[in-house]
């Protein structure tokens, strides 16, 4: 007989997922992580066998449960299931399968609605990362329709906001984990940052592109994957990573001028794929590297004044906006906090079947 396990699967943001009570999973993580690429159906380019939608953006999970900590209400662990490879990583956030956390917890019962709207506060076990989520809830359940629209997905929804607390750091330690807004890297001006992603940021014609290619272009652009790779790789012990060949992170950001009236171009790498528009994590890095004078992001953004800045970040289909509340001073600006809008909707609610592994 297959095994049977409760699951959602629910679009969080520009990312779907698999969603998980965490006491229907096994405790060990060897045990669990095998049942994850069993439900996606990795190892396979298809991921035929699976849920996984065979793109990185469509292979991942999310383990909820109640918060062991008294002033959250959610645990939240995040997992990229590998398509091609047996691997599940746990090392990243992702802020777009944590849109749909507050869906799920008040679907699953770990919430109770309070009212017309309803703050979930999740802890996000990878890094630590706490976050507040807003979502509307006039019927006691999550609220589908509405006006918020983000580009990456048709249509408009209810809107989710969310607001983070302390993602500086989460994942190397502090945001500038070598201590530098500037570094060379294979040659490079860089910079290595973490504000709830680790990410490389550097201007793309510094790698002689604009920065404006469509991304079907640059996933074609072998020159420019294999020259991306050999950064990471070197930029993975400076950003207290380690040995980054087999992880996620950190992910990449090419940065241009803005040419459609947003305050920077970008484009995403995750980390081997053009992404068809860019992480919220990401995004936040990246409108953070912006703030910061003398870096690659600075000297191409448009960016805003005063202490709360929207910024529009662009992306190959869109674009993502972040607020920023920014202190310190002009020389030594510091991100006091940083949110965003996400949608997110639930897709099914039912069982996931795994088949039983052959005997050793």
């Amino acid at each position: 007989m297959q095994i049977a396990i409760p699951c959602m699967l629910i679009r969080g943001g520009t990312s779907k997922g698999a969603y998980f009570l965490s006491q229907d999973l096994p405790s060990d993580p060897a045990e669990r992580d095998a049942i994850l690429l069993a439900v996606m159906g990795s190892p396979d380019k298809r991921q035929i066998d699976g849920l996984g939608g065979a793109h990185p953006l469509t292979s991942k999970v999310a383990i909820v449960s109640r918060s062991t900590e008294p002033d959250c209400d959610i645990d939240f662990l995040f997992a990229q299931v590998g398509i091609e490879t047996a691997s599940v990583d746990t090392t990243p956030n992702c802020g777009n399968i944590l849109a749909g956390i507050g869906p799920f917890a008040l679907a699953r019962g770990l919430v109770p609605a309070a009212g017309a709207s309803t703050t979930v506060r999740v802890r996000t076990l990878n890094t630590g990362t706490v976050a507040d989520l807003v979502m509307q809830t006039g019927d006691g359940q999550a609220g589908v329709t509405g006006e918020a629209r983000i580009d990456g997905v048709p249509g408009t929804s209810a809107p989710i906001d969310i607001s983070f607390l302390g993602t500086e750091g989460s994942v190397c330690g502090a945001l500038l984990p070598t201590g530098n807004a500037v570094d060379i890297v294979d040659g490079v001006e860089v910079t290595l940052i973490d504000n709830g992603m680790p990410v490389i940021v550097m201007r793309a014609a510094d790698l002689g592109r604009t920065g404006h290619e469509p991304r079907e272009e640059l996933d074609k652009d072998l020159e420019l994957k294999a020259r991306i790779q050999r950064i990471r790789l070197a930029a993975g012990p400076l950003m207290n990573l380690g040995d980054v060949s087999g992880k996620v992170v950190p992910k990449i950001a090419l940065v241009a001028a803005p040419r459609a009236g947003g305050a920077i171009a970008t484009r995403s790498f995750i980390p081997h794929e053009c992404h068809a528009s860019i992480g919220v994590f990401a995004a936040v890095t990246v409108a953070t590297a912006a703030a910061l004078p003398g870096s690659p992001a600075a000297s191409v953004a448009i960016m805003p004044s005063g202490r709360e800045r929207s910024l529009s970040v662009e992306h190959p289909t869109g674009e993502f906006t972040v607020r920023l509340t920014v202190g310190g001073t002009p020389e030594k600006p510091v991100v006091e906090r940083a949110g965003l809008l996400r949608t997110a909707r639930i897709l099914m609610d039912g069982q996931a079947f795994v088949a039983p592994r052959p005997a050793a």
